[in-house]
């Protein structure tokens, strides 16, 4: 696998950290979605969209056996390893991966403010729709949402924003603690798909506990 670029970003109180994931990893992702696209007998039995808050087109989950032979599951493990070193100076030992899902957004479709589970999450973007949209009236100066990631914690002070929005790129992956709030907007005026990827795991317990003894 191909070196790995990271940063990371801490707008607020948890720490956030972005990697890129390489770029035959993106191809070997999107070509496994395509062909499970086109089995609906597999489709319907990795559908996950029951168990996730969003109100989208498809959420299904990824198999064990593609997450370990893809090389996903390494650049989950690698890069969060990374992130606990920059911002601990510790290594993980363990890294067991819950699951790890697709979500296929389309026009007007959208994900609301939720959490998820385990101690570690992140979500990343497969294919990003060439216009997402704009405002339906001239607001000058100000940033549009429609199918940015957000990104939210606590209320916004003084010296202090509560939000970071992300606008999806393909090939960025964001990591963040399984307990920051975040939310998907809607877009529009596009047929294109918005496809992203995201995970949940869990790594040693002591590192996580920072109330343990």
């Amino acid at each position: 696998m191909e070196d790995i670029k990271y940063s990371t970003i801490k707008t607020f109180g948890p720490s956030i950290f972005k990697a890129e994931m390489p770029k035959d990893l993106v191809t070997k992702l999107n070509q496994y979605v395509d062909t499970i696209l086109k089995n609906k007998e597999k489709s319907s039995e990795l559908n996950h969209g029951l168990q996730l808050a969003g109100d989208v087109t498809q959420e299904f989950k990824l198999e064990m056996e593609f997450i370990k032979k893809s090389g996903w599951g390494e650049f989950l493990m690698k890069s969060t390893d990374r992130w606990i070193h920059i911002e601990l100076n510790k290594r993980i030992s363990k890294f067991a991966l819950i699951n790890s899902w697709i979500v296929r957004q389309f026009e007007n479709e959208y994900n609301p403010t939720h959490i998820h589970g385990g101690h570690i999450s992140g979500a990343g973007f497969l294919k990003v729709p060439k216009s997402l949209g704009d405002f339906k009236q001239n607001k000058v100066g100000k940033d549009y949402s429609g199918g940015k990631l957000q990104l939210i914690h606590g209320s916004r002070m003084f010296m202090s924003q509560s939000v970071f929005e992300i606008t999806p790129k393909v090939g960025d992956f964001y990591f963040f603690p399984h307990y920051l709030m975040h939310a998907v907007f809607p877009f529009k005026n596009s047929e294109e798909e918005r496809r992203s990827i995201s995970f949940n795991a869990r790594i040693d317990e002591n590192i996580y506990d920072v109330y343990g003894v």
